[in-house]
């Protein structure tokens, strides 16, 4: 083992230690971002979310290029008495005193200043390397490598010792409470913060006062992709970085472990326990569907979000919140199943709709009335009284759920008037049946929604919400209802619009499925046929609403999660305002 070898695995070592204290030493980088701000510092040290960008990625180029010569250290030190552990850059001595320099990447503050995150990181490494050696350092540097400027920094260290304290003790406060702290008013911090698209700071603003429409900074596209394996008797492997997949006719596929973000596997595929664990240890999610499509179960990363689970049990509490965002939910798929009814048959000969359609439609609008009214005033009318009682909520939401159940079938004894089937054809439509399939137009059905589902796991699970515990959908032991909740946003913008355009187009033969007495499933071709036209919908971009920025569906999922995480945290959200034009 190396020299550097030998000191990161040190490192690791403490750093593992620290975590099983009650009350771990304070990260100084994490008081960099304290600095910065203070809802960063809140996500990254006390929720443990860490997204590594461009900048993050530049930035660790930057530091493993440092000279590391003969008479230059860096240092993994910890003060109990400071509170702090940090790694210093370089520490080195020059005309026989100490010195600390810390590299950034970026540019100097109008070429004269450190930035203030900056000189409170860089004094609290001085600090630690002075208590560490017993020796006074009077000044230290930061080197701006953008702008080639080195900054110096008149270290005073009675001074240093109470500016870092009272940061210390400012990060302990926030350590110790639930709430996260508000966004921060400086808005130009946030177009460069690797944390953004979790934190979705403009949407939250937009929400508080509904003013400009805000910045996109959160990504429109997914950088990474999901590998679905649909032949049986197929495994999955671990070879160095390369996640390989090895076909029953001898062939094999090797991936780029980093590029994949999830492995999706049906039916009958195998995977290794080394794949299993370079999947956890990548963020890389394996999720197992039966061969019919069912959801199994699946392995995801990160055991984090106490602290946002721990919001989501104590919202979970909340009746009057937990009843008016089903109903919001319930809004939305209702109000989106009727604009595509409307707006696929508007035009021509159909402007003079079959009777049938126009009574089916009023139904649902009334049912969508009776649920927009639960949603603005769910008690006695009056938008100021909330429901305070288990009882009241439960007869509400028992309401709430027969508008939606009642509207949902209503759509499904009109969906034939936008097919362009007849009676006898293979995917014609005679009403929604499930347990199990009984016609191929079904099964496709099934099939997408468990695509669906699978997705909406792991977007749940990726904010760090705890899947079991739904606020619409009651629990259950078969599926995850806050999953399910989630799913009522998308079935119809996602795999509804995708399967009837398909359907319309021919795409469908009797070659796709397995017909057996009074049940039918799509075989491996006719899953891989679905499996594709799943996928293309997601990355297809659509422009939201009410954001009025653009982004693919497979992102909406996950920006759904995190905006109805939001409403949980006491933010200002706009969870299931998602229409279609």
């Amino acid at each position: 083992m190396t020299a550097d070898a030998e000191f990161e695995d040190a490192f690791r070592s403490n750093a593992h230690a620290e975590k099983t204290t009650d009350e771990p030493l304070i990260r100084v980088m994490a008081l960099h971002a304290l600095a910065y701000c203070e809802r960063l510092f809140y996500l990254e040290e006390v929720e443990g979310i860490r997204v590594a960008d461009h900048n993050v990625f530049a930035g660790r180029r930057l530091h493993d290029q440092i000279d590391k010569g003969p008479d230059i250290y860096q240092l993994e030190l910890g003060s109990e008495r400071l509170g702090i552990r940090g790694k210093l850059d370089v520490a080195k001595r020059e005309g026989g005193r100490l010195v600390v320099i810390e590299h950034k990447k970026g540019k100097s503050k109008g070429g004269t200043e450190a930035w203030p995150s900056d000189r409170l990181q860089t004094l609290a490494y001085a600090l630690l390397l002075s208590e560490h050696r017993g020796e006074v350092i009077s000044e230290a540097f930061v080197r701006y490598h953008a702008d080639k400027k080195t900054i110096t920094i008149p270290v005073d260290p009675a001074a240093a010792a109470q500016e870092v304290g009272a940061a210390v003790n400012r990060a302990k406060e926030l350590r110790a409470t639930l709430q996260r702290p508000p966004v921060t008013a400086s808005e130009h911090l946030c177009r460069t913060c690797s944390l953004a698209p979790v934190c979705l700071p403009e949407e939250e603003r937009f929400a508080e006062d509904e003013g400009e429409t805000p910045q996109r900074l959160f990504p429109p596209d997914e950088s990474r992709r999901i590998v679905h394996i649909v032949e049986q008797g197929a495994s999955v492997s671990k070879v160095g970085e390369q996640l390989v997949i090895w076909v029953p006719d001898g062939s094999k596929k090797p991936l780029p472990g980093l590029t994949v973000s999830t492995l999706v596997l049906h039916g009958n595929v195998q995977i290794s326990t080394q794949a299993i664990h370079f999947c956890a240890a990548n963020g890389i999610g394996v999720h197992w569907l039966s061969y019919g499509g069912n959801y199994v179960g699946a392995v995801t990363p990160g055991a984090g979000g106490v602290q946002r689970r721990a919001r989501q049990f104590r919202a979970l509490d909340d009746f009057d919140l937990r009843v008016r965002l089903s109903a919001r939910i319930a809004q939305a798929k209702v109000e989106n199943q009727v604009r595509y009814l409307l707006r696929t048959t508007r035009g021509g000969e159909a402007d003079a709709r079959h009777p049938e359609f126009e009574t089916g439609v009023a139904r649902m609008r009334n049912c969508l009335g009776q649920i927009g009214h639960i949603a603005d005033s769910p008690v006695a009318g009056n938008p100021d009284v909330r429901i305070e009682t288990e009882e009241a909520a439960t007869e509400i939401a028992g309401k709430l759920r027969g508008y939606e159940g009642l509207a949902g079938r209503e759509y499904f004894a009109l969906l034939p008037h936008v097919l362009d089937v007849v009676d006898g054809d293979l995917l014609f439509f005679k009403g929604r049946n499930r347990r199990p399939p009984k016609d191929p137009f079904n099964a496709l059905l099934s099939f997408g929604y468990a695509l669906l589902y699978r997705d909406c796991v792991a977007a749940v699970i990726a904010v760090g919400l705890e899947p079991a515990l739904g606020i619409m959908h009651t629990p259950r032991s078969t599926a995850y209802p806050l999953a399910l909740d989630l799913m009522e946003l998308f079935r119809l913008i996602i795999w509804d619009i995708a399967l009837v355009g398909s359907v319309n187009r021919k795409q469908w033969t009797k070659e796709d499925f397995d017909v057996t007495a009074g049940q039918v499933w799509l075989n491996a071709d006719g899953r891989r046929k679905a499996i594709g036209l799943y996928e293309a919908r997601k990355q297809e971009k659509w422009k939201h609403p009410v954001l009025e920025y653009s982004l693919s569906y497979a992102r909406t999922i996950e920006l759904e999660a995190r905006l109805l995480e939001k409403e949980w945290s006491g933010q200002p959200s706009v969870f299931a305002k998602l229409r279609l034009r």
